[in-house]
């Protein structure tokens, strides 16, 4: 079956940094666009990157030229390298599919500390 498992998360503070991994398992991980979603407390969960399967990149506006993703097929793995991380940033942060059709793994908690 299908198994995203994400870690990399923690505190830090404003400005800092942080490194994201997301395992995959059950996929053609190779040709799945594969995206970073974050849910804040009461707020939706929203997308703030997505990778297609040749290495094309996309970002929430919020998060462009601080965040950059990135993917290693040979790993099943996805990474989102967080820079100048900002307490907004603060959420629990999932990987899936660029359009979410996977089961939602557990996420990793972000918290940035002023």
């Amino acid at each position: 079956q299908v198994q995203l498992v994400e870690s990399g998360g923690g505190l830090v503070q404003a400005g800092g940094s942080l490194r994201l991994s997301c395992a995959a398992s059950g996929i053609i991980f190779s040709i799945s666009a594969m995206g970073w979603y974050r849910q804040a407390p009461g707020k939706q969960r929203e997308l703030v990157a997505g990778i297609t399967s040749g290495g094309s990149t996309n970002y929430a506006d919020s998060v462009k030229g601080r965040f950059t993703i990135s993917r290693d097929n040979a790993r099943n793995t996805v990474y989102l390298q967080m820079n100048s991380l900002k307490p907004e940033d603060t959420a629990v942060y999932y990987c899936n599919s660029r359009n979410g059709r996977y089961p939602w793994g557990q996420g990793t908690q972000v918290t940035v500390s002023s």
